[in-house]
């Protein structure tokens, strides 16, 4: 089997081609970029040259695969709303090449889209139409394409790490080291689920052999992390003061990061874990975050 990955030299893209290719698949990875070739080439996977921005580029790529695995995406936060508009119509453009085919669609959302009541986790079968998030237009383009006919199962993103990325948190340390301060809002007690990318990976390959049209999957190894646990690490690491900051002064310190900082986002990944046989054995993100050097961040 064949199959095109977008985000191919991306953080999670990457550890997903090697579980692809360590499975026994094909790999047709879209890169824009000649560095981003080699690095595809040297892993041993094939080369589609097209980026997001390209809707017939990346039609083309569905066109000469089995299977379709969607994880890129634009992580500039500043213009949020206009990337998860954009991650509709690329969704809307692979899955228009896959109609009237049982060639399976994943496409990559956040835990936060099966958020319920306070207070409660995340669940994989909660799905709300009319969420706050813009990021829930990829869920809405992958519900749509369902309904058309289209195989296509959504994977939901906790904060993914290694020792040098954590998802959001990424940002959050250099706003921390630019400010002198890791703050957490309140008492710091909001939660944060996250997951090893490796674990990550494996899921993704998990879903593309069990997993079901419909359905959605969490790739949660860790269901909840207290924002004051984070923070503390990381100014430790920065041998910098762990700060509780009032509401009303996020936007001041943390800019944009102030609308996710404040926000309880715990997750289950229990359905997931029953239906795929998934079990993460990753370093939880506290250690990454311990072990990381945080000199080398410059």
């Amino acid at each position: 089997m064949r199959v095109f990955l977008t985000g191919a030299t991306g953080f999670i893209g990457s550890r997903v081609v090697a579980q692809l290719l360590g499975a026994g698949y094909e790999v047709l990875g879209m890169t824009r970029s000649e560095a981003g070739a080699r690095t595809l080439e040297m892993a041993g996977a094939q080369v589609h040259r097209g980026e997001l921005g390209d809707l017939v580029s990346l039609r083309a790529g569905v066109a000469q695969a089995d299977a379709v695995i969607h994880t890129a995406f634009d992580h500039d936060f500043s213009k949020f709303v206009a990337n998860c508009e954009q991650d509709r119509k690329v969704i809307e453009a692979l899955g228009t090449e896959l109609k009237g085919s049982d060639r399976p669609l994943l496409v990559t959302s956040g835990v936060g889209m099966g958020e319920g009541a306070a207070g409660e986790p995340a669940v994989e079968t909660r799905f709300n139409p009319a969420h706050a998030n813009p990021r829930i237009a990829s869920e809405l383009a992958a519900n749509a394409l369902l309904d058309a006919g289209v195989d296509v199962r959504v994977v939901r993103l906790p904060q993914v790490h290694d020792v040098h990325k954590q998802g959001l948190i990424s940002y959050f340390i250099g706003l921390s080291r630019q400010q002198g301060v890791a703050a957490y809002v309140g008492d710091g007690q909001n939660r944060w689920p996250a997951a090893h990318v490796d674990d990550v990976a494996q899921l993704y390959r998990l879903v593309l052999q069990r997993g079901r049209a419909g359905e959605r999957y969490h790739a949660v190894a860790e269901e909840g992390i207290a924002s004051r646990r984070i923070a503390e690490v990381v100014a430790a690491g920065l041998r910098v003061p762990a700060r509780s900051i009032r509401p009303d002064e996020v936007e001041a310190i943390l800019g944009w990061f102030g609308m996710f900082a404040g926000m309880d986002m715990a997750a289950s990944s229990t359905l997931t874990r029953q239906r795929l046989g998934w079990d993460p054995t990753g370093p939880g993100l506290l250690e990454d975050l311990a072990r990381m050097d945080y000199a080398a961040l410059g």
